[in-house]
């Protein structure tokens, strides 16, 4: 049982953040922390010069809404937010979090998948702790 679980959530329809969910709760001992975690790309500098800053604080609240919406019900949850490339700010948020466990939902790998890698491989390949992947 687990004491820690990290569950990455993306807000596309090819995951089940769902079954993530239930699955993490399946593997959690009693009174163990859920931490719904969604990463945002980086914008790259030249547009973001551009950008109104409204846009970037209206795009953070409706990742917060949603991560909201996602951990609504379930005992322990708390959401975050982070920055950066998703595979790499997910296992440096659950070394940095002493996280025990990984609960990720993924996608049916494309092609392309085979050779740049998904964010559940990276993830496979590079956390300290268990990592359940669900298809």
């Amino acid at each position: 049982m687990y004491s820690n679980i990290l569950i990455p959530v993306s807000f596309d329809e090819e995951r089940d953040t769902g079954a993530a969910v239930r699955a993490a709760q399946a593997l959690a001992s009693p009174g163990a922390r859920l931490t719904f975690v969604h990463v945002l790309d980086n914008i790259p500098q030249y547009v973001t010069e551009i950008m109104p800053a409204e846009t970037l604080a209206q795009r953070r609240k409706a990742v917060e809404d949603l991560l909201g919406q996602a951990r609504a019900g379930v005992e322990n949850a708390h959401g975050i937010i982070l920055d950066g490339s998703a595979g790499r700010a997910l296992v440096n948020w659950a070394a940095e979090n002493d996280a025990d466990c990984i609960v990720i939902a993924s996608h049916r790998p494309e092609f392309s998948d085979i050779f740049l890698g998904s964010t559940a491989a990276w993830v496979v390949r590079h956390a300290a702790c268990s990592v359940h992947v669900l298809r």
